[in-house]
C-alpha cells in the first residue's frame, strides 16, 4: 500500500497539469539468443556456399550446415529489428536488411555481424538486398528507398530514381530487386511495375506488366527468363529481358511470396495459406496444392538434394 499512495499524488499532478509530446526514443539492441528461434516469422533465406542462412524477426539469424536439418543461431547480431532479406556475395560475404532502415553484414559466413546502417527517426523499412559481389550491392523499400555501394557497404548512397510515365513521383515501394546472369538489373514495384536497368544502375526505366496489383518477388531464371509474383497468386513473365510481360497459369489465388529454381531446373513459389506451386516449363504455367497446415509460407530456398525448403510466419516447416 505504501507504493500505491505515495504515487496517488503524482497521479492527480499528471491530469491536472498538460503534458508535453514526448515521444520515446527508440533504441536497437543486440539480438538475444532464444530457445524458440526457429519458431519467429523468418522471411529471407539464401546459401552462404553450402551454408543455409535464414532471417527474421527479432533480428534472428539462422545457420544451417546440414541442409536444413538443424539449425543454430548466429553468435552475433547487433539489432534487433526485423530482418527482411539476406544476399551473400561468396561463401563469406554477406549482407542482411530490415526494418528502421537496418543493414547488417558479415565477412565470416553468418557466424557475426557488424551494423553498417540504420535510421531510427522514420521506419523505412528495406524489403530486399542483392549483391553483385563483395563490394557493389543494393537494397531497396518503402517510399521509393533504392540505396547502393560499391565498397562493400562502408557507405551507402541513395539513389534518385525517375517516376514512370505519367506520374510525378518513383513508385512507392520496391519489394525485390534481382539480377539475371548478363548483370541486367530488375526490382518487382508494388503498382505492377517492374523497373530495369542495364547499366549497372545507372539509370532505370519502368515496364508495365498490365497487372496493377503488387508484386512481393522476383527472379531470373538460367535460361534469362524473368519471373514476378504477388498478389492474389498473380504470376507474370517475360522472355525478353523484361520489355513485355504475359501472365503464367497459376491455379490458386494465393499470394506470392519467393520464387527459386531448383537444380532440375524446376521453379517453385511459396504462397500464403500453405499454397506450394511449381512450373516445369520455365513458368509458362504453373501447378501445386496446399499443405495440410495451411502454413503462410515466406520464403523458400533449395536444398542440395533439390527438394525445396519453406519457411512460415511461424518459422520453420516439416516437409
Amino acid at each position: 500500500m505504501v507504493a500505491l499512495t505515495a504515487a496517488l499524488p503524482f497521479a492527480c499532478f499528471a491530469q491536472t497539469q498538460p503534458q508535453p509530446d514526448i515521444k520515446p526514443v527508440l533504441q536497437l539492441h543486440t539480438a538475444e539468443k532464444a530457445s524458440a528461434a526457429t519458431e519467429v516469422q523468418l522471411l529471407g533465406a539464401t546459401h552462404a556456399g553450402k551454408r543455409l542462412v535464414v532471417v527474421g524477426d527479432h533480428g534472428v539469424v539462422l545457420l544451417s550446415d546440414d541442409d536444413g536439418k538443424h539449425y543454430r543461431q548466429a553468435r552475433s547480431v547487433p539489432v534487433d529489428s526485423t530482418l527482411t532479406s539476406v544476399s551473400f556475395a561468396d561463401e563469406h560475404n554477406g549482407w542482411a536488411v530490415g526494418h528502421w532502415g537496418v543493414i547488417i553484414r558479415t565477412a565470416d559466413g553468418g557466424e557475426t555481424w557488424t551494423q553498417q546502417r540504420s535510421d531510427i527517426s522514420v521506419d523505412q523499412p528495406l524489403f530486399t538486398v542483392y549483391f553483385r559481389n563483395a563490394r557493389e550491392g543494393w537494397a531497396v523499400g518503402l517510399w521509393s528507398l533504392m540505396l547502393h555501394t560499391a565498397d562493400g557497404g562502408v557507405t551507402w548512397d541513395t539513389v534518385k530514381l525517375p517516376p514512370p510515365p505519367g506520374s510525378k513521383r518513383a513508385d512507392r515501394n520496391l519489394y525485390a530487386i534481382f539480377a539475371d546472369a548478363r548483370g541486367n538489373l530488375y526490382v518487382a514495384c508494388e503498382q505492377g511495375r517492374v523497373m530495369r536497368s542495364t547499366d549497372n544502375g545507372a539509370n532505370w526505366t519502368y515496364s508495365d506488366t498490365g497487372y496493377a496489383g503488387s508484386f512481393w518477388t522476383g527472379l531470373a531464371l538460367a535460361d534469362g527468363t524473368l519471373l514476378v509474383g504477388g498478389l492474389r497468386g498473380t504470376i507474370y513473365r517475360s522472355a525478353d529481358g523484361g520489355t513485355t510481360w504475359q501472365p503464367a497459369k497459376t491455379p490458386y489465388r494465393s499470394s506470392v511470396t519467393d520464387l527459386v529454381q531448383l537444380p532440375d531446373e524446376r521453379v517453385v513459389a511459396s504462397s500464403l495459406d500453405g499454397v506450394v506451386i511449381a512450373s516445369a516449363d520455365d513458368g509458362r504455367s504453373f501447378t501445386g496444392e496446399q499443405r495440410a497446415d495451411r502454413a503462410a509460407l515466406t520464403a523458400v530456398a533449395a536444398s542440395s538434394s533439390g527438394a525445396p525448403i519453406f519457411f512460415s510466419t511461424n518459422g520453420m516447416t516439416k516437409p
